[in-house]
C-alpha cells in the first residue's frame, strides 16, 4: 500500500501558525485580497469558495469582484487598474481561465508585483529562476504547496530523478526550477514529447501536471515511485479526479497524492501564506 502524501494533513497542523501570523500583522493592517471573478465558471466558484473559507478562517479579509463575462478588455484593464491603485488592497488575484476576449491580455503581469500573490509575475518568477528565494518571496502557490508538502513528508530531493509532465507558466516552469534549485535532476516533458511513459518509469519523483484525468497508470511507474498529482478534472460520473489512476497505483508505487485532498489543500494554504507575506512586507 502507497503512502498517501495528504495536503490536508499539513494544513491541519499548520493552520494555527498561519493565524498566528495573520493576527499579528493585523495589529498594524488587516490582510485583505480581491479575487477577481470573470463569469460564474463551476470550477472556478468552487476553487474561490475554498479561498475564501481558508482567508476568513485565518482572519484575514476577502472580496470577490464579480465580472460579466462579455466584458470588454478595456474595461476589464480599468478594473484592475483601481485595484493595483488601491491601497487597502494587500493581494489581488484574477481568477482563471477567463474568455477568449481577455486571453489576449498579458495576464500574468497585469497584478502589481507587490500585490501578486498569485506569484505569477516575472518579478516575482524572478526569484525562482535566479535561486535567489527568501521568506518574502511570493512564490507561484501550487509549485510552493507541492514543495511544502515533499518537505513535510521528509522526501529528499537532492541528487533525485524528477521528470515533470506539463510546461505551463502555473505550474510546470516554476517547479522544474524549484526541484533544480534543490539539487534534483529535473526532466520537464509535455504533449510533443515522444516516449513519455519510459521518461516516466525512469524518474524517482513525478509531477504530474497537464489536466488530464487518469491518464497517469501503471505504465509510467514503477514500485519506487512518488508521484505528485496536480491535475484535476470531473470524470464521466461527475467525480473529482486527478491526472493520475489513483486506484491503479495505490498499491503499486511508493507513495502518491489523492484528488481531492492532496495538492489542492496546498495550493490555497500558499495563496493565503503569500497574502500574508504581501501584508508583511508593506507594514513591517
Amino acid at each position: 500500500m502507497a503512502i498517501i502524501i495528504s495536503g490536508k494533513d499539513y494544513v491541519s497542523q499548520h493552520i494555527d501558525s498561519l493565524k498566528t501570523r495573520c493576527g499579528e500583522i493585523s495589529k498594524k493592517k488587516v490582510p485583505f485580497m480581491k479575487v477577481i471573478l470573470v463569469g460564474a465558471n463551476p470550477a472556478s466558484l468552487s476553487y474561490v469558495s475554498h479561498k475564501k473559507k481558508l482567508c476568513e478562517k485565518v482572519g484575514a479579509k476577502f472580496e470577490i469582484v464579480e465580472i460579466h463575462p462579455e466584458v470588454e478588455a478595456q474595461d476589464f484593464l480599468k478594473i484592475v487598474d483601481e485595484i493595483n491603485k488601491d491601497a487597502e488592497v494587500d493581494g489581488m488575484i484574477i481568477q482563471l481561465p477567463l474568455p477568449s476576449q481577455l486571453k489576449k491580455l498579458d495576464i500574468y503581469n497585469l497584478v502589481l508585483p507587490q500585490k501578486d500573490i498569485d506569484g505569477f509575475h516575472v518579478q516575482n518568477l524572478k526569484d525562482i529562476y535566479e535561486n535567489k528565494i527568501t521568506e518574502s518571496s511570493l512564490i507561484p502557490c501550487t509549485p510552493k504547496g507541492v514543495m511544502k508538502l515533499l518537505d513535510f513528508h521528509k522526501i529528499e530531493l537532492k541528487g533525485k530523478d524528477v521528470v515533470v509532465v506539463g510546461r505551463s507558466h502555473i505550474v510546470g516552469k516554476p517547479i522544474f526550477h524549484l526541484m533544480l534549485n534543490r539539487n534534483a535532476t529535473v526532466t520537464i516533458c509535455h504533449s510533443n514529447t515522444k516516449n513519455l511513459p519510459e521518461i516516466c518509469k525512469r524518474a524517482d519523483i513525478v509531477v504530474v501536471a497537464v489536466g488530464n484525468s487518469r491518464f497517469y497508470n501503471s505504465s509510467f511507474s514503477h514500485k519506487d515511485q512518488i508521484i505528485i498529482d496536480v491535475g484535476i478534472s470531473r470524470d464521466q460520473e461527475n467525480k473529482l479526479c486527478g491526472d493520475v489512476d489513483f486506484k491503479e497505483l495505490e498499491d503499486c508505487v511508493q507513495a502518491l497524492t489523492p484528488v481531492p485532498g492532496g495538492v489542492g489543500p496546498m495550493t490555497v494554504f500558499s495563496l493565503i501564506e503569500n497574502l500574508i507575506i504581501a501584508t508583511e512586507k508593506k507594514y513591517i
